[in-house]
This record gives C-alpha cells, structure tokens and sequence, in this order.
C-alpha cells in the first residue's frame, strides 16, 4: 500500500472547460488534426477519446452549495459524498474559500502541470521548465527542497490524503493550497482535526500513520470534488462499480484523479513524473528515495495496468504529450 501513487507523465491539453470556450476549442482541434470520436465497450467505458468529454465544467472543490451536485450525491467516499454531508459544511464553514484564488481564477487561458512522484524524473532538469506554469500540482509528500533542478520550486497546490500527507509541519511550502481528496469516511473526520486544530487522539481506521497536525490556515485548505474520483474510476479507466463502494482494484491513483480534475479545469495540462518500467528494477521509483523499481508490489485498490491503458489513450489521441515519455 505504500507505493500507491506510481503514475508520472506529461502533457498538454488544448481544450476550453467551458460553453462559451468550446467552439474555439473544436476549431483548434480541427486544424490540428486532433478530432477522436467516443466508442465504448460493452459495460459503457471509453475504449476512444472523445474531446467532448472534458468540455463540460465541474468544479475543482466543494463549497457550500455541493449538494447541488448530484453526481456525488448518490455515492459515499470515495466516489461521492453521501453520509459525509454534515461533516462537510462544518468544514466548509470555516474554510471560507473554494476557488484557486481571484488571480489565477482571473487568467484567460490557465496552464497547468501535475507531477508525478516518478524516479524518471530524476536528472531531467526540468525544473525550469515546470516553473513557468499557471498552477503547478504536487501530489502526497513528495519534497521539494533540494530538488528543484528536476521538479522545480513552485508549488500552486498539493493534493493528498491523510496518511499521504506530509507529517513534518517543516516540509510544507507556505503558499500553496492544501488540497485533500477522501478516499473514506473516517478521512474527513481527520480533515475536520486539521481545519480546525483539534488534537487527533486516534490513528484507528487509517492503514498507516497520519499527519497529527496541517501548518496551513483554514482558508489555504480545500475539498478535492470527488466526481474526478469517480470520473476516472468508471468513466475512463473501466474499473469495477461494486455499487459504487471502495472494492478491489477500483480506486484511481491520485496521479490520475489530479490529470482527471485538470482536463475539466485548463485550457493546456501538463504532467511529468508518471510511469515506470518494471524492466529496469534497478531503476529509482521515487525521484527523491532510493528505493528501487523492484519494490513495487501488487496494489489491493489500483489497477495499474488499465490506467496505464488510459494515459496511453490521451497521449495517442492527442490530448496530453508526454514530457518524459514514461507512459
């Protein structure tokens, strides 16, 4: 369960997320030759991109109208919010912020990136590069500090879980977002400690140990929408619904929520840091660890292979380019 996260790759979107935008958008695709029509199986997964699909606007976080959002209404964590409504707006009351800022919110065209935890971004040099993007996505713990040659030194948000999150209050970066996705129940009522400072007394219903304590205000905290969750899970990847509960191979990596969410919200997404080969076990799988590809061991909640399927489809249709061509 430690290496959940091991998808690391690059590329760039020219889509508008919203109706006035998706005229030019069809234009832009047109000229570049990029149109892809939808065909599905069988069970209604996407076996062939259709750029339609990440027109439609849905929102990066939850605020306090949520409910209105039906889609993840119906289902309980991960894939909804169902059960975790009270909790939520209780959160959400003291938060007090929802959107990436009046700033970024402002741009006409947003560039965004999501890097990946990958070891085949080690050496690369791309920091540089990386910088020069609008929102810049960090997932989980991955550090920073001493790094910023191949994974840069800006960081617009990063996205976690509880026992993802980074749990030396140091390490955190003092300007980005805290952006948490849940995964179950119990990782709201976690949220709730961190929001608003209450000492965690128990680590029981976690796989692992937990951060005790966020080093960010209320209004730097944020609610990943859970509909990128459930996106990805059934729309895109073709994982089993299990009636919409958390079962066995059917929970999306967080590197592939976060390029979901993007799709939806950039007119150009970029990612660098996904993807591994498993022939090469001497190969790093972290860019900042020494541990080794060799170590990857079969994941209860993932399906590794299918989402490598999907990546692999918006690269080859056109929508993502990979940076380090790890996918």
């Amino acid at each position: 369960m430690v290496l959940i996260f091991l998808y690391y790759s690059s590329g760039k979107l020219h889509l508008r997320t919203s109706v006035q935008k998706s005229q030019a958008a069809l234009d832009s695709l047109h000229s570049v030759g990029r149109l892809v029509v939808s065909e599905y199986d069988k069970q209604g997964f996407v076996t062939k991109l259709d750029r339609k699909l990440f027109l439609k606007p849905a929102p990066m976080f939850l605020d306090p109208n949520f409910k209105r959002l039906s889609k993840i209404s119906i289902y309980p964590p991960p894939f909804g919010v169902r059960t975790q409504e009270k909790i939520i707006d209780h959160i959400l009351s003291a938060t007090n912020s929802y959107s990436l800022g009046s700033e970024l919110d402002s741009l006409s065209c947003k560039k965004c990136i999501i890097i990946g935890n990958g070891g085949i971004l080690f050496n690369k040099s791309l920091g540089a590069k990386i910088d020069q993007y609008d929102v810049i996505v960090r997932l989980n713990e991955a550090p920073v500090a001493g790094f910023e040659k191949d994974v840069g030194s800006k960081t617009t948000m990063r996205i976690t879980y509880p026992e993802g999150a980074i749990q030396k209050p140091e390490r955190y970066e003092k300007s980005s977002l805290f952006v948490f996705s849940a995964f179950k129940p119990m990782d709201f009522k976690w949220l709730r400690h961190m929001v608003y400072q209450d000492k965690l007394r128990s680590m029981e219903g976690f796989w692992k140990s937990v951060a005790r304590i966020v080093p960010r205000d209320p209004e730097d905290m944020r609610i990943l929408n859970p509909y990128f969750i459930q996106e990805a899970a059934f729309r895109f990847i073709g994982l089993p619904h299990n009636k919409g509960l958390m079962g066995r191979g059917n929970i999306p990596t967080l590197g592939t929520v976060a390029i979901t969410m993007a799709l939806h919200n950039c007119d150009e997404v970029a990612v660098a840091g996904f993807g591994y080969d498993m022939n090469t076990p001497r190969a790093p799988l972290h860019y900042y660890e020494k541990l080794k590809m060799s170590a990857i061991k079969e994941s209860w909640t993932h399906n590794i292979s299918k989402e490598k399927e999907f990546l692999r489809k918006l690269v080859t249709g056109g929508v993502i380019q990979d940076l380090t061509n790890g996918i």
